[in-house]
């Protein structure tokens, strides 16, 4: 059992030191609240912290996390730290944690990876991505892959905490500098593919794959050279997952990106 709920700000609101905390995105609707014997009798279950693994392929930053979390003792607890993806599937088989707090871009080591391969092996972990890069793409390649939070790595130890916690009851928690991208992804706002992964290039790159165009004649088109072109298409074909031309046509129209 986790501990019982902290107070939160609502999304795009500030603390009292005016920083802006975590939005918060909710997964599922609560459960109605539990009668009042129920209630009565909550406290003599054990409650214990949230456990954390973290991964990233920086000692410092490793190290600075652990001093920041040590604050919290009641709340979080660091289970352990990783740099390579075999020693995460290790510890998540051995001992699963409740969340694995992942950079999304490390040497010899993709976070995406991490959360597909997490997310797909042991469902009850949440995986938040934690990382210095304030990019579109990675937030929603991240979010595609299963992960319940996407952060930036200037949030206060307080912050942090707050949004593990958030995750653990079910909420998606993104960094408040990039939550109304969120909402501009699903509105449509940004080019097609983006809710997939794509690149807005690699977008431009499939519409003319649409259009019956060779590789040759999509460069044209973009000035650029063939060989970025092809470049272009094996990330289009990596990102829907498809091995060829007619595959990656067959699944832009069938999740509705030809517009």
């Amino acid at each position: 059992m986790h501990p019982a709920p902290h107070p939160h700000h609502p999304a795009g609101s500030t603390g009292s030191a005016g920083t802006a905390h975590p939005a918060r995105i909710p997964r599922r609707t609560s459960a109605d609240p539990a009668p009042p014997d129920v209630v009565a009798a909550a406290p003599s279950a054990v409650v214990r912290p949230i456990g954390v693994l973290l991964v990233d392929d920086h000692q410092m930053v490793v190290d600075g996390l652990r001093a920041m979390l040590a604050n919290y003792p009641d709340r979080v607890e660091v289970v352990g730290a990783c740099n390579r993806l075999e020693d995460v599937l290790a510890a998540i088989a051995e001992n699963p944690p409740d969340v694995v707090l992942v950079d999304v871009r490390m040497r010899g080591l993709s976070g995406l990876d991490v959360c597909t391969e997490v997310v797909g092996r042991q469902p009850s972990c949440r995986v938040v991505v934690l990382t210095v890069y304030d990019d579109d793409q990675y937030l929603f390649q991240s979010l595609r892959a299963g992960a319940a939070g996407f952060l930036l790595k200037r949030v206060t130890g307080l912050e942090l905490v707050e949004s593990l916690e958030g995750v653990m009851e079910g909420e998606t928690v993104i960094d408040p500098s990039m939550a109304g991208r969120v909402a501009r992804l699903h509105s449509g706002e940004f080019w097609p593919g983006a809710r997939l992964g794509l690149s807005q290039r690699a977008s431009e790159v499939l519409h003319l794959l649409l259009s019956g165009l060779s590789n040759r004649a999509i460069a044209q088109r973009l000035i650029v050279g063939e060989e970025t072109v092809k470049s272009h298409v094996r990330a289009v074909y990596r990102k829907l997952d498809v091995p060829d031309r007619a595959q990656a046509i067959a699944t832009t129209l069938r999740e509705g990106l030809s517009h």
